[in-house]
């Protein structure tokens, strides 16, 4: 009878000690709690409202909504189909940056492999991609790109803006954009090459985030078929330079295209001229699209605001006067335009071509208390920084002082992204916006013909119409 009850009183001890350690554990582990939020409907989950206030042109009101209602700069939702953590914070955009291949990598919706079939992840593949760059980036490589920026630029003006009173904006720059990386990435500089790529390039982008439906007549089935043109069309470009290179017609080091023929492999690694032209649909896409919505962007904010128009124009006549009169732009007149740059920025930081971008959760992990679990999504966002007053006085008013001695704060200023995904084409980028903004200020001034013109952010910010801008050439 004793050894029954010690066996029982130590069974009731056992039970009670594990329901204490039961209690404390659940009441003080914090990777047991999720961040707050909720996540809409099966399937869809709140993709249409995070949509819909871009097609609206305030992305931001999605974040900041939520970061309002529950009082956290972190919360899930669910997003094309997954469970997603939105990070709103500089210390979430540390965290981000600084464990890309460790706790978390680069992740695109299953989907994108319609648009861009691979047989590697699309981590894997974006990995491939920048190691393709560095050559072309070099300080050196850069400096020669300038003068080539400089020539299209001047044509481009020349052609598509003097010796006109109304212009429609954006369509012209992303003409201009492509142009420049049709011959920098793929030497092609042929203007019937290169319109055959205007309407599936427009699709795709539209395409990319916009709800999976494949069938006729929906934005994503645009997205497959112009993915489809445009892989053929370059297809047909790799084959011919393959013949080139062999005969010594072309150069192997003299774009993107050629370095990535000369230095595949012939393993079963090798890319396919398929893989190829995908490599090369991302980085035209990269190359101009997002330069096409800043320039856009840039010419607006310089019509709504003349004492920053004065100042841009200022400081780009004083490197006009010091030219020739066919002398080209240089890495020495490139770095005299601070000013400008600091304009440049702070558009970025208010119409970011790029509202955030996805990572995928490789292990569980808790982050300011909350616990994420393998697989989620996170989905860090710039306006979550960019435009809240805890990271940026006055977050709405446009001041390029903002970018001058230090700057911001680290991790609040984040349109190119930051860490081992940092854009590997901000300083191509930087480039050519500068010289955009040397031409359209040395000729013009502008107003907007549409003065409350609507922004539609589907997924980079570009004018509903366009921008019409009515010009007034500077007397020479």
């Amino acid at each position: 009878m004793m050894l029954l009850y010690g066996s029982l009183l130590s069974l009731l001890v056992i039970i009670v000690t594990f329901g204490i350690h039961f209690l404390f554990y659940k009441s003080y582990r914090t990777d047991d709690l999720e961040p707050p939020g909720k996540t809409g409907w099966p399937f869809l989950g709140e993709t249409l409202e995070f949509l819909s206030t871009g097609w609206n042109g305030h992305p931001e009101k999605f974040v900041f909504d939520r970061i309002t209602r529950y009082s956290s700069n972190i919360f899930k939702t669910s997003l094309l189909g997954y469970k997603t953590a939105v990070f709103c914070c500089p210390a979430g955009n540390k965290f981000v940056f600084s464990n890309e291949y460790k706790l978390v990598r680069m992740w695109v919706p299953d989907y994108v492999n319609k648009l861009f079939p691979s047989k590697s992840s699309a981590s894997d593949e974006a990995t491939k991609m920048r190691k393709a760059f560095p050559y072309f980036l070099k300080p050196e490589a850069l400096q020669r790109y300038i003068g080539v920026m400089d020539d299209i630029t001047r044509k481009h003006f020349s052609t598509d803006w003097e010796n006109h009173e109304v212009v429609e904006v954006y369509p012209l720059i992303k003409r201009f954009a492509f142009v420049i990386a049709s011959k920098l990435f793929i030497s092609i500089d042929n203007p019937d090459h290169i319109a055959r790529f205007a309407k599936p390039f427009d699709a795709l982008v539209s395409g990319i985030f916009s709800i999976p439906i494949d069938i006729p007549g929906t934005q994503f089935n645009k997205a497959v078929k112009g993915a489809k043109r445009i892989r053929k069309e370059l297809i047909e470009i790799i084959k011919q330079r393959k013949i080139d290179l062999e005969v010594g017609k072309a150069d192997p080091k003299q774009d993107v295209l050629s370095h990535m023929i000369v230095t595949n492999g012939d393993d079963e690694n090798a890319m396919t001229d398929s893989d190829i032209a995908n490599k090369l649909i991302a980085l035209l896409l990269g190359g101009h699209d997002t330069i096409a919505s800043t320039c856009t962007s840039i010419v607006r904010y310089l019509a709504e605001l003349p004492h920053v128009y004065e100042g841009v124009y200022k400081e780009q006549m004083e490197i006009a006067k010091s030219k020739g009169p066919n002398e080209l732009l240089n890495w020495d007149d490139i770095h005299k335009m601070k000013y400008s740059w600091n304009v440049a920025c702070e558009v970025l930081r208010l119409s970011p071509p790029f509202q955030g971008t996805f990572r995928e959760v490789l292990h569980d992990i808790t982050f300011n208390g909350f616990f994420i679990p393998k697989g989620w999504k996170i989905y860090w966002s710039t306006n979550g920084v960019h435009k809240n007053p805890e990271f940026f006085q006055e977050p709405l008013k446009f001041d390029p002082s903002r970018y001058e001695g230090a700057g911001p704060a680290p991790y609040t200023y984040v349109p190119f992204g930051g860490g081992a995904r940092m854009c590997p084409g901000k300083e191509f980028a930087r480039l050519e916006i500068l010289v955009f903004m040397h031409h359209i200020t040395k000729r013009f001034r502008w107003q907007k013909t549409i003065p409350d013109e609507k922004i539609i952010v589907d997924p980079m910010p570009v004018p509903a119409k366009g921008l019409p801008v009515r010009l007034y050439p500077h007397e020479i």
